[in-house]
């Protein structure tokens, strides 16, 4: 029995890792508009434009790097033309780490200057 729990511990950390290693990197300037002006708005601390803006992004998927639960912080990005939230993302870690989906934390892209 522990060999079968320590196994699949090991699987979810390996998969965990994979997806980690496929994430790319987006230049500030290179993001839609939208992404620059939230990314400002987070380091500026808001106003934030939706409520569930701020809230905890637990990373289940393991698409990041392992962290502690509330190291990660998810806000919207506004898509023109969709109602509500679309699948735009910034996710900002606790060490001024930002990274930003467009696919609804299907990839990710760590900001970088």
């Amino acid at each position: 029995m522990i060999r079968l729990i320590a196994w699949v511990l090991a699987l979810g950390f390996a998969s965990g890792a994979l997806a980690f290693a496929e994430i790319g990197t987006i230049r500030v300037a290179e993001l839609p508009l939208e992404a620059q002006a939230t990314l400002q708005r987070i380091r500026d601390g808001g106003p934030h434009a939706y409520g569930k803006d701020g809230s905890v992004f637990a990373n289940r998927e393991y698409r990041l790097p392992e962290r502690v639960r509330g190291y990660y912080r998810e806000y919207t990005v506004a898509t023109p033309g969709v109602r509500g939230r679309g699948a735009r993302r910034i996710v900002a870690g606790c060490d001024d780490e930002f990274y930003y989906t467009k696919n609804h934390y299907r990839r990710f892209l760590r900001i970088i200057e």
